[in-house]
């Protein structure tokens, strides 16, 4: 599955035109390498996304098309959260 497309169904990211932006910039990596939109994730993938002072990394644990909201969850599972105190951290 394409990454964008992974972080809209997983619900890790709203929309996927944003999921997009946010990988085309070179703030999310899979498995510590730099990934476009268009990269292709896999089930034990390790993802790392970076949204202005937060930095999130995920590890997938299933990959489906379609979900239920309350299900999406269940496709990754949070392996670190930080917060930088300032913009400059990052």
């Amino acid at each position: 599955m394409r990454l964008d497309k992974f972080l809209k169904v997983s619900r890790i990211i709203k929309r996927r035109s944003i999921a997009k932006e946010i990988a085309d910039q070179g703030r999310i990596l899979i498995n510590g390498q730099p990934a476009k939109s268009s990269s292709r994730v896999a089930v034990g993938d390790t993802l790392t996304i970076k949204f202005g002072n937060k930095t999130e990394t995920v590890k997938i644990n299933r990959i489906v098309e379609t979900t239920k909201k309350s299900e999406a969850e269940d496709m990754y599972e949070i392996v670190e959260e930080t917060y930088a105190e300032s913009f400059d951290q990052l």
